[in-house]
């Protein structure tokens, strides 16, 4: 016999402790495995090295690579919540039109976007495959003297690759080998970017919509 639970019952467990909404692209603190929204957090590492709730210190210097992506949280989120996805998407189809920029998920010509299972078809879509995903244009550039400069600076690649992604590209480039990513550092603007960040997070938060490319710095892993 199945047993019916109301929403608010699991609420604790799937809403952000910063802003007090149900979790958007949720990231957990790897060292304490507490989840916020991505935003919120890396808004809150900007000026604080701990986590929010319990005020573990994630790390002194990089704590954005020491949080990743939970897919599965916001997979059960997104169930659980009725017209939570389809919101989410409403909202960043009019972030990119009030910045005059064409969304990168558009459906078809004639395709209904208000239809909830339209929507949420399309998105599980663009999770799964980069076919049609929008696309970054980046230069990568070295930064340290006693490593080997690419012999193409210049890539245009899936707006969902990750930090990671570029790491093992290098690494197979100019380290012989794409197991010695974690030798790698990639930085933007002198920032060191997180390991789980996209590029299209990197472009939104650190490149502020300046002409492309995007321009990432890399060097050998800093020892701390």
């Amino acid at each position: 016999m199945e047993k019916l639970i109301k929403l608010k019952t699991l609420n604790c467990h799937i809403t952000c402790k910063i802003c007090r909404g149900y979790l958007v692209d949720a990231t957990t603190v790897t060292e304490c495995l507490h989840t916020f929204c991505k935003s919120c957090l890396v808004k809150h590492l900007e000026e604080n090295n701990s986590c929010p709730t319990c005020q573990i210190v994630i790390h002194q210097s990089h704590p954005l690579q020491y949080i990743s992506f939970d897919r599965t949280m916001q997979d059960i989120v997104f169930k659980l919540v009725p017209g939570l996805q389809l919101d989410e998407i409403k909202r960043e189809r009019e972030f990119y039109r009030i910045r005059g920029l064409p969304y990168p998920k558009e459906v078809p010509a004639g395709t209904e976007i208000d239809d909830d299972k339209t929507a949420q078809d399309q998105a599980a879509a663009d999770s799964d495959y980069h076919r049609t995903d929008e696309q970054v244009n980046i230069g990568l550039e070295c930064v340290a003297s006693h490593l080997k400069s690419l012999k193409k600076k210049f890539l245009r690649v899936s707006s969902q690759a990750t930090i990671t992604h570029l790491k093992k590209f290098i690494a197979v480039k100019v380290l012989d080998g794409s197991d010695k990513y974690r030798d790698i550092d990639i930085l933007c603007n002198d920032e060191l970017l997180g390991k789980d960040h996209t590029l299209k997070f990197v472009y939104v938060t650190r490149w502020r919509f300046r002409e492309p490319p995007l321009k990432l710095q890399y060097r050998p892993k800093l020892d701390l």
